[in-house]
């Protein structure tokens, strides 16, 4: 049985993994259904789909996105709430140091997005969408997990009547719907992406609180968890991620400043629970395991900022202009999110790392150990 270690050791994401566990997780019998260029045309086509029809169902605009921020802004995206995981920090001396900046590589552009709703003059309704980079180097490299991110993150301005579960759960209908849309429409382009051997997208996701899967099986840690679920529902959008549950512990950790997982809500039944964020996974059939493809929520309003900030002993965040700027309501309230696109590709392209399809770093162990199991790891 899984030990309270299991369980904490489990929350803040990936963690420090070992590669002869990665080498039996990775397929055995594994062939590529694309070569390496039918690959990167794939890529293009699955890209260009998604930031068109994810533009058009939530109403977005593409705009540019900072690869680098200030850090006296406050805007980097922390990811946890436990410091685990740091963005890589630099000085720029500029002029013999009489004007430096410190400046961060961004690990998302969660905050920066809502601060851009208003540099761009955003109105309730309108939202804006971005072809972000990342690097988050505390990653153990695995086969779903890279120090470079490259995700659709975007934004939306709402009023405060929007900032509940029915409006949450329609926007994810909608970022579904773009999701199996470009499933179908780059099977179209590629047909072998179309086989008996991996089952595509359902239709549609099932809605489920955190609370409601620890229900369901009390004794296993978080991913033990999703991957249980995902046996019976192979796409699913948990509800509710940050708050802690009856077990002591949150289903994952998430930052204190960004998502808002304090608010009390209700579940189908009526029951008492908490949270306007949450992820959507899927069962992967070529690695056989789950499957993260985003992390969204209702952000945090003046209020649930400053109660989720004394809950995590942050308060001293209060200090940032970002921070301020919810405080004084002088950010709009919004939803949003980050799709990762390499996760997106690899699922939609059956691929079995993500090596396949972008181009970054990797230990010599796991590029051979791919090279042994006929994966085609970029360089």
């Amino acid at each position: 049985m899984p030990t309270v270690l299991d369980k904490k050791a489990d929350l803040a994401g990936p963690g420090i993994g070992d590669y002869s566990e990665l080498e039996k997780i990775l397929p055995r019998d594994y062939r590529s259904l694309l070569s390496p260029r039918e690959t990167q045309k794939a890529i293009f086509a699955v890209k260009q789909y998604i930031e068109e029809n994810l533009c058009k169902q939530l109403n977005l605009m593409m705009v540019s996105v900072p690869l680098i921020v200030d850090v006296e802004s406050g805007v980097n995206d922390m990811l946890d709430r436990d410091g685990s995981r740091t963005p890589i920090q630099f000085h720029i001396s500029n002029d013999r140091d009489k004007h430096p900046i410190d400046a961060q590589v961004v690990q998302a552009a969660t905050k920066w997005k809502r601060m851009a709703l208003k540099q761009f003059g955003m109105k309730t309704g309108e939202g804006l969408c971005t072809d972000m980079r990342a690097v988050r180097k505390d990653y153990f490299l695995d086969h779903d997990h890279s120090a470079y991110v490259d995700q659709w993150d975007w934004e939306l301005a709402v009023d405060e009547k929007q900032r509940n579960l029915k409006f949450l759960t329609q926007v994810i209908e909608n970022i579904w719907k773009v999701l199996k849309g470009a499933e179908t429409h780059v099977q179209k382009l590629f047909p072998q992406l179309k086989t008996d051997k991996y089952r595509d997208l359902p239709d549609k996701l099932t809605f489920l609180h955190a609370e409601e899967i620890l229900e369901r099986f009390p004794d296993m840690p978080r991913k033990a968890r999703e991957t249980a679920i995902l046996q019976d529902h192979p796409a699913v959008f948990i509800y509710g991620i940050g708050w802690p549950l009856k077990d002591g512990y949150p289903h994952e950790m998430r930052a204190a400043d960004y998502d808002d997982w304090v608010t009390e809500t209700r579940s189908a039944d009526g029951r008492p629970m908490h949270g306007l964020n949450g992820d959507i996974l899927v069962w992967n059939p070529v690695t056989k395991r789950r499957h993260e493809l985003t992390s969204m929520g209702v952000r945090v309003n003046a209020d649930s900022l400053q109660k989720q900030l004394k809950m995590s002993g942050q308060l001293d965040f209060l200090k940032f202009p970002y921070h301020q700027g919810i405080v004084k309501n002088e950010i709009p309230l919004s939803i949003g999110g980050g799709i990762g696109q390499s996760r997106t590709y690899m699922l939609l392209l059956k691929k079995a790392h993500l090596g396949e399809v972008s181009v970054t770093v990797w230990p010599k162990v796991l590029k051979e150990m791919c090279r042994k199991k006929s994966i085609h790891v970029l360089e």
